[in-house]
């Protein structure tokens, strides 16, 4: 049973006691990420995360991890294009010198000039590890010509050059407008008590009242192209089809169409282009789900020589599922997979910290495992093959990285 508190301040916190286990997971969720960014602060959400684990006012950055070494504890951090979180997961009996630790990184850091400069160099060279790999980059650069100027379009990253601009300053000024109360919830998993809620309370009173609101606005996927040409073995391939924002009514019916065109190894792209064709080591589709807008991509790598066989082979499964529809064997599968997948993700503490994280930050809803089943057995044949036809007929956004620079006529 979830348990919901809202504060004066708008802090939301989530626990969910599971008194089975002997672990806690802990994350302090913040509403907001790349997408929230101005195009010359790009990158400021991922560079103030780094910057969290850099030294507070009583703990140098060694302190720090070697605090959760100590105790054998996990604690990590990530940004998204919609939220930051930072966690941790430890025994029960170290919950609370967890959770004094991850507060005093959000309330007390320093950012110290020469902890910064240091800081952004690594920042620099997780830019260029990232510019090195191609099946990395090019989901980027899908991104980026499917939204076009909008932010959620924007490296996660940001770019060498935003990334020159950051000062301690710019941090302060980013966080009193995000890390305030509306934007902030607390979510905690696992072996818990009433003590240890109690405690998060008072600490998180003290976060500020939200002043800033800024307008929104909603992205317009476009089908464009985008090629790179980089001196590479393979060339690297997505293409991005318009998908269903977080909590839309059909978002079931689009995650088991993903798992059965190229989620899975029994999918339709796996079978036809690796196993029965050969021509790829890596191929697979995935969904991404906005709070208003979605995207469904399909990526493959393969040699340069063999990427027009690709994109065709690619075009026909799109093209067979749209026309001739999915079968009831492969929709009755795929349901057992996702309800399988989901129940087994929630024996973790972590993961189910994360998703009542996730689900306060977005949707501002926690369905019981009970309903979500009932959802994924409601979705018939009819509502994904409806689902196929308008996406996979629909023209998709290209991102591609090859060795000549340029986008072959089956694409164009």
């Amino acid at each position: 049973m979830i348990q919901k508190i809202e504060l004066d301040n708008g802090v939301r916190i989530l626990a969910e006691p599971i008194s089975s286990v002997r672990s806690v997971s802990i994350g302090i969720w913040v509403g907001t990420g790349s997408r929230n960014e101005q195009k010359e602060e790009n990158g400021i959400s991922h560079f103030l995360e780094h910057m969290f684990f850099k030294g507070t006012k009583t703990r140098s950055a060694s302190d720090i991890a070697e605090s959760f070494d100590r105790i054998g504890g996990q604690v990590n951090a990530f940004t998204s294009k919609e939220y930051t979180c930072y966690y941790a997961k430890v025994l029960d009996e170290h919950a609370p010198f967890a959770l004094d630790i991850l507060a005093d990184m959000f309330f007390e850091s320093t950012f110290e000039h020469q902890e910064l400069i240091k800081e952004r160099n690594v920042v620099f060279e997780e830019i260029k590890m990232v510019d090195d790999t191609p099946d990395d980059i090019v989901h980027d650069l899908l991104s980026e010509v499917s939204y076009q100027n909008h932010s959620l379009g924007y490296p996660i990253l940001g770019t060498a050059e935003t990334l020159n601009t950051f000062t301690k300053e710019k941090l302060q000024d980013y966080m009193d407008k995000f890390y305030t109360g509306d934007y902030v919830v607390i979510s905690v998993a696992g072996n818990i008590n009433d003590a240890m809620v109690e405690n998060i309370k008072e600490i998180f009173s003290k976060v500020k009242k939200t002043t800033y609101k800024p307008l929104q606005e909603k992205p317009i996927f476009t089908a464009n192209k985008l090629v790179r040409k980089k001196t590479t073995e393979q060339a690297h391939l997505c293409l991005g089809y318009p998908g269903l924002e977080i909590g839309h009514k059909d978002v079931y019916g689009l995650i088991l169409l993903n798992n059965l065109l190229g989620g899975s190894m029994s999918s339709r792209l796996f079978q036809e282009i690796r196993e029965k064709r050969g021509l790829c080591y890596s191929v697979f589709s995935y969904h991404s789900s906005f709070q208003d807008s979605g995207m469904l991509t399909i990526y493959a790598g393969t040699a340069h020589k063999q990427l027009d066989e690709l994109i065709e082979a690619i075009k026909e499964v799109g093209e067979t599922i749209a026309a001739k529809g999915l079968s009831e064997k492969e929709l009755s599968n795929g349901k057992e997979q996702l309800k399988g997948s989901l129940m087994l993700s929630l024996e973790s503490t972590n993961s189910r910290m994360s998703r009542n994280g996730k689900n306060e930050l977005l949707i501002k809803e926690h369905r019981s495992l009970d309903q979500i089943i009932s959802e994924i057995n409601d979705v018939d044949l009819e509502d994904v093959n409806h689902l196929a036809k308008r996406i996979l007929l629909s023209n998709p956004s290209v991102s591609l990285i090859n060795d000549t620079g340029k986008m072959p006529e089956s694409l164009i």
